[in-house]
């Protein structure tokens, strides 16, 4: 069951103030539709400087995240990491922000991907089974619509639990109200949501969930897992789900690398079995099996991983809430 600490840092991520709202978010997209992104960039590095200096959660968190990263790959970087690799990943944040919104607006081109192994990807965006995908915070979920465009009868559905995606979600829905993208938030996936979603999955659409995130309500189990050198707690709820649906279990990542977007789809499972005898020991195993490949990705692209709060169990305990949030409503899924 969840522990007493994990049940803590989820407090803590949940308390932490939204920081966009419609005004906020719709200026920020004003500017980018008048002046481009490199106005928009340039505002967003004030903005960015004032998260720095007054959200001690976030700072605190992206420090220890990169940290982590150097200790494992020390190769990736120079001699440390310091107060400009901190203020270069919450740009990579903002940046996520602005790419979430074109995503979901505007059909993204493929010239502008690099594809991981296409003729598998190819394989897999013709199937006409329904499919569950696990994602992550690494990079954007929602550059999969650059791909939904080209297959127009795929529909996705994606569960968030953080209720602070409130604002960005409608905005986005506001923004393209025929998006063949759907987002649910959920609190628990309580009976009548997983019969929903079986639904879904048995008309052949799509279902994304995250593996890297503990839901707030606290009532999900978690495992641990070995993610860069130390134990950090993941949620079953995935694999659990996976079973009630079985249905294919697929990975996908999608991030920038420069001006690039690499987009990686992975075979996870045909079908999530568990057993009743070694049930603990099963969920562990792909827990592990997801943490593994996650932090595969995330060695190439360091600064594109966006969980800006304590995340391994022995991270020491930080500032519980801050005046404003970096925990974006845009950083949900």
């Amino acid at each position: 069951m969840m522990s007493a600490e994990s049940d803590k840092k989820i407090q803590r991520w949940s308390n932490l103030k939204e920081v966009g709202t419609y005004g906020g978010l719709f200026f920020l997209m004003w500017v980018y539709k008048i002046f481009g992104r490199g106005i928009y960039s340039v505002m967003l590095y004030f903005a960015i400087c004032y998260f720095y200096l007054f959200n001690p959660v976030a700072r605190n968190a992206s420090k220890d995240y990169l940290a982590t990263h150097f200790s494992a790959y020390p190769h990736c970087w120079g001699d440390s990491v310091g107060k400009l690799d901190v203020l270069r990943h919450m740009f990579a944040f903002g940046q996520s922000i602005l790419d979430k919104f074109l995503a979901w607006t505007s059909t993204i081109s493929e010239e502008e991907f690099d594809i991981v192994d296409e003729p598998r990807l190819r394989e897999f965006l013709e199937e006409s089974k329904g499919q569950l995908i696990i994602g992550s915070h690494l990079g954007n979920l929602e550059y999969c619509r650059g791909f939904v465009h080209r297959y127009k009868r795929k529909t996705i559905n994606v569960l968030v639990y953080d209720q602070h995606s409130a604002n960005f979600v409608n905005i986005m829905q506001r923004a393209n109200p025929d998006s063949r993208m759907h987002i649910y938030q959920v609190d628990s996936l309580d009976i009548a949501t997983i019969l929903s979603l079986k639904e879904k999955v048995e008309k052949g659409e799509w279902l994304f969930i995250a593996g890297d995130r503990i839901p707030l309500s606290g009532e999900q189990r978690v495992v641990p897992v070995d993610f860069m050198g130390r134990t950090a707690s993941l949620p079953i709820g995935p694999y659990i789900l996976a079973k009630v649906l079985q249905c294919p279990v697929k990975l996908m990542f999608s991030y920038r690398v420069g001006k690039r977007i690499r987009f990686e789809m992975i075979p996870f499972a045909d079908k999530v079995l568990l057993s009743r005898k070694n049930q603990g020991a099963e969920l562990c195993a792909y827990a592990q099996q997801f943490a593994t490949e996650l932090e595969r990705q995330c060695e190439h692209a360091p600064f594109q991983w966006f969980n800006f709060y304590p995340y391994w169990v022995d991270s020491k305990p930080l500032i519980a809430s801050s005046p404003k949030g970096f925990e974006s409503v845009t950083n949900d899924k």
